[in-house]
């Protein structure tokens, strides 16, 4: 039987997993920062999230179905995160959500430039993301083209432009 919230709309559903700030934080992570181990996530959180909530939000997102969890061949006390493909359909949801910030909000150079990209690219450069997610995540053909090298490389130089200035 298929579990079911207060309600049946699909607006309702999507909060009951997604509602939380957390886990959106997590799962951007994981997506535009290839972070994929506990550690990595925890350390490196703009955010800064403390780890007995990321511990509850990966729990959350695996028995979600938003992401998987393997063990870490390298280390017996590692696991490995990945997106499934239900949480790489969401990189639309994040490039309008992204758009939505930049358009509305006090947003900084370095931090929206990957949403700048994303929206400027429109769909086909979603699904040319959503590709390479699939290679990185679900063990997929590896595309010609690396969108998130190039987001990232975008986030880098808006990084160095912003240390120049205040340098």
């Amino acid at each position: 039987m298929r579990e079911t919230g207060r309600s049946g709309c699909p607006i309702n559903l999507t909060l009951e997993i997604l509602g939380d700030r957390w886990s959106l934080i997590v799962l951007r992570d994981i997506m535009f920062g290839n972070r994929r181990h506990f550690r990595e996530l925890l350390s490196k959180s703009e955010e800064g999230i403390a780890s007995n909530i990321l511990a509850d939000r990966l729990k959350r997102l695996v028995e979600k179905g938003l992401l998987s969890r393997r063990d870490d061949t390298s280390h017996k006390q590692k696991a490995i995160y990945s997106l499934t493909e239900m949480g790489i359909a969401l990189v639309p949801v994040f490039a309008a959500m992204g758009e939505w910030g930049r358009r509305f909000l006090p947003v900084t150079e370095e931090l929206s430039i990957r949403a700048e990209l994303l929206s400027e690219g429109g769909p086909a450069l979603w699904e040319r993301f959503m590709q390479e997610l699939r290679h990185l995540h679900l063990d997929a053909n590896k595309p010609e083209h690396s969108v998130l090298g190039e987001l990232t490389q975008a986030y880098q130089a808006a990084l160095a432009r912003r240390k120049a200035l205040a340098g």
